[in-house]
């Protein structure tokens, strides 16, 4: 049986990658600074650790016969909300994060594989309809906001880490990604969750919703269980190199949120208001996840009608509770 180590298994991605790994047979043990959220772990074991700390680093890579696999998720993040306004805590810790990490998992115990998520918020903004880039192409980098600098930092951390020291170290640059037992209220939450819950709170079959900026802004969506099986794929892949996981279909955030009112069979007016919007859009290749055999089993319909209903079901929990 092999052993992973889940780092971040308390969040969103963390915690269904959890149960991915079990399902494949794997003995998985979990670390984060907190338990799931809104579901009991899989992990054959949690521990509860904060990675800014090289001796806590240590401790969760401790295990008889060592650890086959790492998965590092573990970050300080949130929506563009928390993005924008909480820029120096993301940098601190999660650099602290991933500089122990790369140190403690690669010289120090010389795990055999490594994977690391980074994000899309590595790349450029970009023109609506601008030529299509590669993952190559995020260099000379030009990030829109400090937590995608972090990442990129991180990447090559690793990178030059795996070089020195043999580890087989795997990067994936995640899309925008949605899903149930995500955060849904509280300012981390992403613009799935954050439009669902506002048309779920919105009484009655019509109503008004705020959207930061004009909506025009251009997002693509990955389901989690479509990113978990990338994940997994990348992890198992010869590519050295950074692979972006997510479709290549955009679509706007005014178009999005009527997406999520036809799910919700409710008619929505949208009041745009001043906030974080992020960039314009991003245009950028997925030949390389797409080569290993991935393929999105979730359209974006499909992958909202599950999202909606849980974060509806939360909202109602909520206001019963109230």
């Amino acid at each position: 049986m092999k052993k992973a180590l889940v780092c971040g298994a308390g969040g969103f991605i963390g915690s269904h990658l959890v149960t991915y790994l079990k399902n494949k047979g794997y003995w998985v043990r979990g670390v984060d600074l907190k338990y799931p959220e809104f579901s009991k772990t899989k992990a054959d074991e949690f521990l509860i650790l904060d990675l800014r700390g090289r001796k806590n680093c240590r401790k969760a890579l401790s295990v008889n016969g060592g650890f086959d696999e790492v998965y590092q998720l573990a970050a300080d993040m949130g929506g563009m909300g928390f993005i924008h306004s909480a820029e120096c805590d993301i940098m601190h810790n999660s650099a602290l994060i991933n500089i122990n990490m790369a140190y403690i998992a690669i010289k120090e115990f010389k795990v055999p594989r490594l994977f690391f998520s980074s994000s899309v918020c590595i790349y450029r903004d970009m023109k609506k309809g601008e030529k299509e880039i590669t993952e190559e192409a995020a260099i000379p980098a030009n990030p829109d906001n400090e937590y995608g600098w972090e990442k990129l930092y991180a990447e090559r951390t690793y990178q030059a880490f795996a070089r020195k020291y043999g580890t087989k170290v795997r990067i994936a640059r995640f899309q925008n990604c949605y899903g149930p037992e995500g955060t849904w209220k509280g300012g981390r939450e992403k613009a799935p969750a954050a439009l669902s819950r506002k048309i779920a709170e919105v009484q009655g079959d019509s109503g008004e919703i705020d959207v930061w900026g004009d909506g025009k802004a251009r997002r693509v969506f990955v389901y989690i269980n479509d990113l978990v099986e990338g994940i997994y794929l990348v992890m198992h892949s010869d590519v050295e190199s950074a692979v972006n996981i997510g479709p290549t279909e955009d679509t706007s955030i005014n178009d999005f949120a009527s997406l999520i009112a036809k799910i919700a069979k409710k008619k929505i007016k949208i009041k745009h208001i001043d906030g974080p919007v992020g960039v314009e859009s991003r245009n950028f290749s997925n030949k390389k996840i797409t080569s290993l055999g991935w393929k999105p089993k979730y359209s974006l319909e499909e992958g909202m009608k599950e999202t909606y209903l849980w974060v509806e079901q939360q909202v109602k929990r909520r206001g019963k509770s109230i």
